[in-house]
């Protein structure tokens, strides 16, 4: 099996005896193809382990079929990440793209893998996460009319596709929450200030301990998706010097852990005399000590949307761009359920 030829076109003409343009139509989605020939072509075509040519398929309709995901490598948010991979993936199924994942270091050249893509047009589209509020990459996208879609917003966010979660939101539901339990101090450990989330959480933070008459206690010096070892650390040393904080609001289930390892080794109870508010994709939290405070972030629905963003991007660019914000919700056992 192993020098077995590689299923070709040709293959799957061969065994469903129809042509070899009847065969790439049907793969290809074509409209003019009856429903029930697609589902047996494809059929057919996933039972031999079929693959397609890529660069045949480039050469023939200008087109890779190809949509690459811009991830950091960043091991301290693999969590997060490896759902919106999954996600994005389960959204092209069907659609004839697929998905191609390249790598990036967080403190290495940001720009570099994306100018290898669109130079050497190796896919049709890009998806980018952790974005900036003024970032380079979408300014360059934009100049070169290179199909994408962001994970989060820019300040151009009115002219490209992009999908989102309501980060102000998920801040003042989190203050809102704390305050219910009556606390009076809360510790932010927010995201990168240059990622145009972190600077939503900061302003939803900043307005809900205003209206519920909250001090906010910024940490300094770590970042909700810092290594877990510097936020521990920079967590106890605040709460060393800082004892009368009750409560923290963190916008990362790692760091969620990281806070509340270290509360705990100061002899802070969880739930008694200190609450964590923290969002998180994957439930997490709560198995890791049920009494913590926890919303959820749907990066399924992102993954979709970030799917649908970019092909739209790629075969309709005249088209208004799909832009979708997701709201964060919150059942907080306390009162009422608050939403934002």
């Amino acid at each position: 099996m192993e020098d077995a030829p590689r299923p070709t076109l040709k293959t799957i003409a061969q065994i469903t005896g129809l042509t070899i343009a009847t065969v790439s139509r049907a793969l290809n989605d074509a409209p003019d193809i009856a429903q029930r020939t697609k589902v047996r072509v494809r059929a057919v075509a996933d039972q031999i382990g079929y693959l397609p040519n890529r660069a045949g398929q480039r050469l023939r309709t200008g087109k890779t079929h190809v949509i690459s995901l811009l991830l950091t490598t960043e091991p301290d948010i693999m969590n997060h990440t490896a759902q919106l991979i999954s996600a994005v993936a389960e959204g092209l199924t069907g659609t004839g793209y697929h998905l191609v994942v390249t790598p990036y270091a967080p403190r290495g050249d940001l720009m570099a893998p994306l100018k290898m893509i669109v130079d050497t047009q190796s896919a049709d589209a890009v998806i980018l996460n952790q974005t900036r509020r003024e970032d380079p990459r979408v300014a360059y996208l934009m100049e070169k009319r290179f199909p994408f879609a962001t994970h989060g917003r820019t300040i151009w966010a009115e002219d490209h596709p992009w999908c989102d979660f309501d980060n102000h939101g998920f801040a003042a539901l989190g203050m809102e929450a704390l305050a219910h339990r009556g606390r009076k101090q809360v510790m932010l450990i927010a995201p990168p200030a240059d990622q145009f989330y972190g600077m939503e959480v900061r302003h939803g933070a900043k307005e809900a301990a205003a209206k519920y008459g909250l001090t906010l206690v910024p940490i300094v010096g770590v970042t909700s998706d810092s290594p877990a070892a510097q936020i521990t650390e920079a967590v106890q040393s605040l709460l060393a010097t800082h004892p009368e904080i009750d409560g923290i609001l963190c916008a990362s289930p790692m760091g969620a852990i990281a806070a509340i390892n270290a509360a705990e080794a100061l002899g802070r109870r969880l739930a008694q005399d200190i609450d964590v508010f923290a969002k998180e994709a994957l439930p997490l939290l709560r198995q890791f000590r049920p009494e913590t405070l926890a919303l959820h972030e749907d990066v399924i629905r992102a993954g979709d949307g970030l799917a649908r963003a970019a092909i739209r991007a790629i075969d309709t660019p005249d088209l208004r761009p799909l832009q979708d914000l997701h709201p964060a919700r919150y059942d907080d056992p306390m009162g009422a359920p608050p939403q934002c």
